[in-house]
C-alpha cells in the first residue's frame, strides 16, 4: 500500500490550494480515505473523509464549508479542495486510508486508519 500526497504551499490568507493523492496496491474503490493534519506541536486532527463508495463525505467542524473532499476511482486518487484559507489551517496535511474494506463509519477517528501518506505542508501566510 502507498500513498502520495502532493499539492501543499504556501498561500496568502483567503486563497486556496488543491491536495491530491494517488494510491497504490489495493483495490482503491473498496477503501474510505481521509485527510488529516498536523500543525507544530499539535496533535494529528481529522479533517475531512469519503467514504468508499463516495456516497457520503465528513468533515471537521473547522473546515466545513471551506474544504471538499472527493475521489475519483479512475484515477486512484483523492483530493482535498481547500478554498478561504486561514493561517491556522497551516499543517503538515496526510491523506490516509482505513484499515479494512468498506469500513464506513467513525471516519472521523484516526484509529480507524492503517496506512498513511507522507503528508504534504500547506503554509498559509496572514
Amino acid at each position: 500500500v502507498q500513498l502520495q500526497a502532493f499539492g501543499g504551499g504556501l498561500v496568502q490568507a483567503g486563497g486556496f490550494l488543491r491536495l491530491s493523492c494517488v494510491a497504490s496496491g489495493f483495490t482503491f474503490s473498496g477503501y474510505s480515505l481521509g485527510w488529516f493534519r498536523q500543525a507544530p506541536g499539535k496533535e494529528r486532527e481529522f479533517v475531512a473523509a469519503i467514504r468508499w463508495n463516495g456516497d457520503n463525505t465528513y468533515y471537521a467542524d473547522s473546515v466545513n464549508g471551506r474544504f471538499t473532499i472527493s475521489r475519483d476511482n479512475a484515477k486512484n486518487t483523492v483530493s482535498l479542495q481547500m478554498n478561504s484559507l486561514k493561517p491556522e489551517d497551516t499543517a503538515v496535511y496526510y491523506c490516509a486510508r482505513v484499515a479494512a474494506l468498506y469500513v464506513s463509519s467513525h471516519l472521523h477517528d484516526i484509529s480507524r486508519y492503517a496506512y498513511w501518506g507522507q503528508g504534504t505542508l500547506v503554509t498559509v501566510s496572514s
